[in-house]
Formats: C-alpha cells, structure tokens, sequence
C-alpha cells in the first residue's frame, strides 16, 4: 500500500506533465476523446468529493479568526476576475463565442491548486484554504449571476437552473466527502492516498475531452484565446497584489490573496460549458477557453516548483480535482 501511495504522490506532483500530455493527446486523437466529453460532469463530481474529504472545520473558521484578510480576498475574486475577463472580450473585441467562454471562467471560483502555490510562493498558505473553499460554496450563487451581468448581453442564462446544475455537481459532493470523512475517519485513509491518481487520471480526461472537440477552435482561435487567457491570469494576480498590499496585510498575505485571484476552477467552467452548451456548436468555444486555461495554469505550476526545488522544502500534496490541498508540510531547512 505504501508503494501505491509514493506512486499516488508522484503523479500528483508531476500532474502539469500529465495535463500536458494529456492536451497534446486530445489533440492527435479528437474522435476518440471527444466521445469522452460526456464524462466532464461525472468526473467532477468524483473531484469534488475527493476535495471535500480532506476538508476540516479549521479551513472555515479562518473567516472568524481573521475575517478582513478572507473577505477582501473573496470580493477581490469575484469582482476582479468577471470584471477582467470582460475588458479583455472588449479590447480584443473578441468573437461573443469565445468572450462567453472567458468570461465563463472568469465568474468561476478560485481552484484549489491555488493552495499549493501559495505555500511554494511562501505565502499565508492557511488563508488561501480559508478562501478556496469558501468561494467553492458561493459558487452555486455568485458564478450564474456574474456571468448573467457580464455575458447576459451575449447568451440567454437559466439563473435557477445553473445554480442547480453548481449546487449538484459541488456542492452535494464536497458534503458527502466531508460526511464520509467525519464518520469513517481512518476507515477510509487508504482512500486519500490514492486520490492523487485518482484525480490526475480524471482531469486529464477533462482536458483531452475539452481539446478535443475544440481542435477546430484551436486551429482558428487558439492564439488570440492562449493570449487573453494569460492576460487574465497575470492581471488578476497583479491587482490581487496591489489590493491585499493597500489592506495592510503583511507579505504572506499579499502573496496567498495575489494567487487565490488570478486562479479559476476551470474544471468547473469545462463542467458548466458541457451542460450549458451544446459541443456540437459553435459554444465548443467555451471548452477552449477551460482546456487553455487549464493547461497555461499547470505550466506555471511546473515552471514554479522547478524553480522551488533547489531548496530545502519538502511537502506532501494531495491531489484534488484539478488542483492540490495541502495536506501536511515540513521544512527541512
């Protein structure tokens, strides 16, 4: 079991290799995978139960212990990024296809891989759990009405429905996980230790699904999405720095709400995109949009831990979704 665990820990630090291999795969192959694209929601809900299993009742209470730091932290994510990802659609003056598609992403929460960002940028890292997981919990609210204001004008939006469709597929899960986590206890260890292969395995589908029935897209809008994509991401980070640095808050906690901002749950938004909008159309776009953003996220995550690596610090990560929880850390300086 120990030897399923190392391997399982394995895979999900080098995840940004797999997403990867995964991009080109669905690119080389779309029929195959693309006939994959029906499992998007399924595999997210697996995610999500997974994430909520390894949540504790200390990752909320931050918001009582320092509730500022948290607050402006989730305002400045869910006015920031929709706001940015609108500007963007805007100066580009991009196809309403493929603005829907990111400013879908843009109204989507912060992802979880945002956790182990900020403890490899050093970073307030019990702050950003605070923030992920409680904008996971808006999300079902706040993600349908951002993308009703900012793309209401592009695309007809069912509020009732999305909030629905968010509440089914997130939330429902991560409570079961919790249940599960709280009843079971040691029960189900071996389970969170296979979890990191488990999670890689299933967004990897979600991004060779969402690459392929998008090459196409690719092929003619790729570039432009690739760039306003990263755009979007280093102007969230950039005035998520500056807003927590106006606050007052200290280095750490500059560090911790910079990143929760400038990083979406794109799984969510490949989710809400296979739902919402038929793949055979033209909203194939929108899966674009997710499977980019998923793939330019994990290549800063590579880029950033090889940086990190000369060091002294070893962590131990569990893999959730598309993104990572940290779990348990030690500094070996």
């Amino acid at each position: 079991m120990n030897q399923i665990a190392l391997l399982s820990s394995w895979i999900g630090k080098t995840f940004a290799i797999w997403a990867l291999i995964s991009a080109v795969l669905g690119f080389i192959f779309p029929e195959f995978f693309a006939s994959l694209a029906f499992l998007i929601v399924p595999i997210l809900g697996i995610i999500m139960f997974g994430m909520g299993m390894t949540l504790k009742t200390e990752d909320f209470l931050e918001i009582v212990k320092r509730p500022k730091p948290v607050l402006v932290g989730l305002l400045a994510q869910f006015t920031l990024m929709p706001l940015i990802a609108y500007l963007l659609t805007v100066i580009f003056n991009l196809d309403p296809l493929i603005a829907v598609g990111v400013i879908l992403v843009g109204c989507c929460p912060g992802g979880t891989s945002s956790n182990v960002i900020t403890f490899l940028a050093k970073g307030d890292v019990a702050l950003s759990v605070a923030i992920t997981s409680i904008s996971t919990l808006l999300a079902p609210f706040l993600t349908p009405i951002l993308l009703s204001v900012f793309a209401g004008q592009l695309i007809d939006i069912d509020l009732a429905s999305m909030m629905i469709t968010i509440t089914k597929i997130v939330i429902l899960p991560i409570l079961l996980g919790v249940i599960f986590h709280k009843f079971l206890g040691k029960k189900i260890e071996f389970v969170t230790e296979v979890l990191p292969m488990v999670s890689v395995l299933g967004i990897s589908i979600i991004i060779a699904a969402v690459v392929a029935v998008s090459k196409a897209t690719i092929l003619d809008s790729g570039s432009i999405v690739f760039i306003v994509v990263a755009l979007h991401n280093m102007t969230g980070y950039t005035l998520g720095y500056v807003i927590a640095r106006l606050s007052g808050f200290t280095e750490k906690q500059r560090r911790a709400i910079m990143i929760e901002v400038g990083m979406q749950n794109s799984g969510l938004g490949a989710a809400l995109a296979a739902t919402y909008f038929n793949p055979s159309l033209p909203y194939r776009v929108q899966y674009l949009v997710c499977g980019i953003t998923s793939v330019v996220r994990w290549l800063r995550i590579f880029l950033l831990r090889e940086m990190v690596s000369r060091s002294f610090i070893s962590c131990r990560l569990v893999v959730i979704g598309d993104d990572y929880l940290k779990s348990d850390i030690e500094n070996e300086n």
